[in-house]
């Protein structure tokens, strides 16, 4: 084995390019390009061919195109004007300053810092797994669009996430490709002194050190921070080696470079977030620096700290699913902050029940998820059915509350429009509903000018789409089987498989096992008959990848494989490898049905159905995720009423016959119905309601301004309350968490009554008194309220109403406290007293996760 040698010196070398040309340079370097189609055109134009190879990257296509390219374009005055316009756009963009939407509306000084472990956000960037990472690349997208004060902060993985193949069984296979970060749209970060800027966190009594890259996403910046540094030891330095790569202690070492570090970083830099938004729980350890530094800085005590870091914090959950949230165990924990505590003015044991959701189980493991909603003021689930199943999946945080209470509510994810959306869509929104399509996607009022697009320009949209669809599928499958190997009957087929004019249905995602691939395939002759058909030919198309060590999901993977050699479906069914970001693109773009068979209710929410509606393509799905909100008659389908089934075999059987009913009696007569131009009339009838209706709402500038009227605003202003005059707010609020903690077993409700009669009428108020104790504890401490709502036949509350009931005197070391409920509802009415811990600062009544019941 030979010497491995390494430079001594390193140098960037950038391309010499003629000066007519520089503004290339400013357009490679903003991501802005990737959702602007007149950019994406210029640096097209440049070398189509190796746009391509280089897989979109525009530092590389300059990097690597020729010098006499270069050259030849220099003098090109049509290039040179089409450059002078998408640069001048850029700028123009880049310079607004206003946020239209906050319209004054937040605090002087609002700043959002969104952590997330990973960012989908265009081709050449390797830094995602797939909806989560795309979901944060659109948010990033849409804040910037809106112009919202927002910085993002991830890890750089020095390999992403693994590239997809298959062995000859049909067996998923993975390869590691290596980011070359010098050769992408990003920049080294460098302090006022010109060198690297480092930041630094503890592992286990050595420091992991990490460099910083920033990526301009539009407006928004984004860091990055990068181990792989030759200052660090070999076991540290490969800890942004891969994203979700290794065992549990290189999870655990990530989540704190990106928690701990991302808080350190944005302190390096100066930048004074006053809103952090934890996308998942990994950067949860984010909380706990941010409370470190405040006892730091402002010398508050830990409560005191932690009371401001709650205000503002914002969580979102992304997953139904218990494998989706980070579980560390307790050894590990202690390991890795056995001396960190100490900086928090806690104990270990005291910070391992942040992470339990029953505090006192020493034997619980620690949990990121419930971490961070024990330390965010406000949290969320990713759809309306997915903030239901969140609260029903850890009411154990709140065991003193009724899970419809729990203070987890939902914000529906969206998609970036212009992200996703083909050139020939886009000529047409442009044409028929303007530039609000762009600028104001979440304007119902200009996607009803949808009704205003000729059927036939329409069609004939979709009509090309599908062939280009196909024609790329044809392409990528050669290139697959040629790297396999391939007979050249096999690559004659592959050129030739699919037909440019079928109804075609897209199944497209993870290949988890709960997402259900294979349910299509329940019943093959089934499934024969309609694919088979002459004169109304079906086809299928799947692609996803299964996590590494995922063996369910990859022999889903290889089932799906058997189907495209079965004689009877063969160039009908076809799999394509190395599902991303590209493939998405010409797939949501071109298919007719975007089909989703979750397991329900384990789909969170499943966005790339929402790429598919803004393209014309129409939503097939079980109602689970945003489908369950989304869907109305005459927009999609829908597979079943929403059902739950006990077993998961009788479940997929069931739904499997009413997803082959749908397709034989709706969806496939309703496509080839044509009339005397060709036109299947009602197909278009339906697209045109689905955009109408759906991609108002659907979109991720929708989602990011329902983060900032429900999280950021609220958040910043909480926050604001709490550190003005000397952190006063925070201290009087740390002083009565610790005054609510040491007296809260004494108390109780001792009596409830009432003196009005048993029957009442609609519209009366309804006397109520309830005498309580508090023990060491003032009125002024607590709130004290009327529970009450109509009844369910099983006595259980079908509706719940709070009333605060008002002090009205003390005796013998009792409170009595009273009022009146205006009865606005019929039927049988519940009421019980409810006391929990209120402080006017606390933001509610759940921050302690307190209450006693009459």
């Amino acid at each position: 084995m030979g010497v491995a040698v390494r430079p001594s010196l390193t140098f960037q070398i950038k391309p010499d390019l003629p000066e007519p040309l520089a503004p290339l340079a400013e357009i490679a370097s903003n991501l802005w390009f990737c959702w602007h189609a007149e950019a994406v055109d210029l640096l097209q134009r440049l070398d189509h061919h190796l746009w391509r190879e280089v897989s979109h990257n525009p530092v590389a296509l300059l990097n690597q195109v020729s010098q006499e390219r270069l050259e030849t374009l220099a003098t090109d005055s049509g290039f040179l004007a089409q450059m002078e316009r998408v640069a001048e756009m850029m700028r123009a963009y880049l310079d607004t300053t206003k946020c239209a939407f906050l319209n004054g509306r937040a605090p002087e000084g609002l700043k959002i810092a969104y952590f997330s472990a990973e960012y989908g956000l265009t081709d050449c960037l390797s830094l995602y797994s797939g909806g989560l990472g795309v979901l944060s690349g659109d948010h990033l997208k849409s804040a910037s669009d809106l112009n919202l004060p927002l910085v993002a902060v991830g890890l750089a993985y020095g390999q992403g996430y693994f590239n997809q193949y298959l062995n000859a069984d049909g067996w998923q296979q993975e390869e590691y490709h290596p980011n070359d970060f010098y050769n992408l749209p990003m920049s080294l970060v460098t302090g006022e002194d010109g060198k690297e800027l480092r930041i630094s966190v503890d592992i286990e009594g050595r420091p992991l050190q990490a460099r910083v890259w920033q990526i301009s996403v539009g407006r928004v910046p984004l860091y990055l921070m990068d181990s792989n540094l030759d200052d660090n030891p070999a076991d540290l330095r490969s800890t942004t080696y891969q994203l979700y790569g290794g065992d549990r202690q290189m999870r655990i070492r990530q989540e704190i470079l990106l928690g701990i570090g991302g808080v350190r970083l944005l302190k390096a830099l100066g930048i004074e977030a006053n809103v952090f938004h934890m996308n998942e729980g990994h950067s949860a350890f984010a909380s706990l620096e941010r409370i470190r530094q405040l006892r730091q800085e402002k010398g508050l005590n830990f409560n005191e700290a932690r009371e401001v870091v709650r205000a503002s914090n914002c969580f979102t959950t992304h997953t139904p699913v218990p494998a989706g949230n980070d579980y560390f165990d307790p050894e590990l924990v202690r390991r890795h902050f056995a001396g960190y505590v100490a900086e928090l003015g806690i104990s270990l044991p005291v910070l391992m029940g942040f992470g339990r959701v029953d505090p006192r189980n020493d034997s619980e493991q620690f949990c990121m998820t419930v971490l961070a909603l024990r330390l965010s003021g406000f949290s969320n689930g990713v759809s309306r059915l997915h903030g239901q199943v969140s609260r029903q999946m850890w009411q154990g945080v709140w065991p003193h509350f009724p899970v419809e209470d729990l203070p987890i509510g939902h914000v529906t994810n969206g998609v970036h429009i212009p992200s996703w959306i083909s050139n020939d869509m886009a000529y047409l929104y442009y044409r028929y509903l303007g530039p609000g399509w762009h600028e104001d996607p979440d304007s119902q009022t200009v996607w009803k000018a949808i009704e205003e697009v000729p059927d036939a320009e329409l069609w004939r949209v979709r009509e090309r789409r599908r062939s280009q669809m196909v024609a790329f599928i044809r392409g990528t499958m050669v290139e697959q089987l040629s790297r396999r190997g391939a007979s050249a009957e096999e690559l004659r087929r592959a050129g030739e498989a699919l037909n440019p004019e079928a109804l075609t249905i897209v199944f497209a995602r993870r290949f988890a096992t709960y997402k259900r691939a294979v349910l299509i395939a329940q019943d093959l002759e089934r499934l024969d008959k309609i694919l088979g058909d002459p004169k109304r030919p079906v086809q299928l198309i799947f692609a996803g990848k299964a996590h590494p060590k995922d063996n369910e999901g990859k022999e889903f993977i290889r089932r799906v494989v058997a189907l495209t050699h079965d004689k009877r479906f063969r160039d009908k069914i076809v799999f394509i490898e190395d599902y991303d970001i590209n493939t998405a693109r010409y797939l949501v773009q071109g298919a007719d049905i975007w089909l989703n068979t979750p397991r329900r209710p384990m789909e969170a929410c499943g966005t790339s159905g929402m790429k598919a509606v803004a393209n014309g393509g129409l939503h097939l799905s079980i109602l689970d995720g945003w489908w369950d909100e989304g869907f109305q008659p005459g927009v999609g389908w829908a597979i079943g009423r929403g059902e739950e089934h006990p077993g998961e075999y009788p479940q997929d059987e069931v739904e499997a016959r009413a997803l082959y009913r749908l397709l034989e009696d709706e969806v496939v007569p309703l496509f080839y119905r044509r009339d005397a131009y060709s036109l299947p009339r009602g197909w278009i009838a339906y697209i045109k309601n689905s955009l109408r209706n759906l991609c108002p709402m659907f979109n991720s500038h929708r989602q990011v301004e329902d983060y900032a009227e429900q999280g950021y605003i609220v958040a910043s202003q909480r926050y604001q309350n709490l550190v003005d005059n000397e952190c006063s707010g925070a201290k009087e609020l740390g002083a009565w968490a610790q005054r609510i903690m040491e007296n809260w077993g004494q108390v109780q409700v001792v009596q409830t009554q009432s003196s009005a009669p048993p029957s009442m009428t609609w519209g009366q108020d309804l006397p109520i008194s309830a005498l309580v104790r508090l023990g060491g504890l003032q009125p002024a401490d607590v709130a004290v309220d009327a529970y009450y709502g109509r009844l369910r036949p099983d006595g259980e509350f079908a509706e719940r109403l709070t009333h605060t009931l008002e002090p009205v005197g003390e005796n013998d070391g009792a409170w009595r406290f009273g009022g009146k409920v205006k009865v606005e509802s019929t039927g049988r009415l519940g009421l019980v007293v409810r006391v929990v811990p209120y402080h006017p600062l606390a933001g509610n009544k759940y921050s302690l996760g307190l209450a006693a019941w009459g």
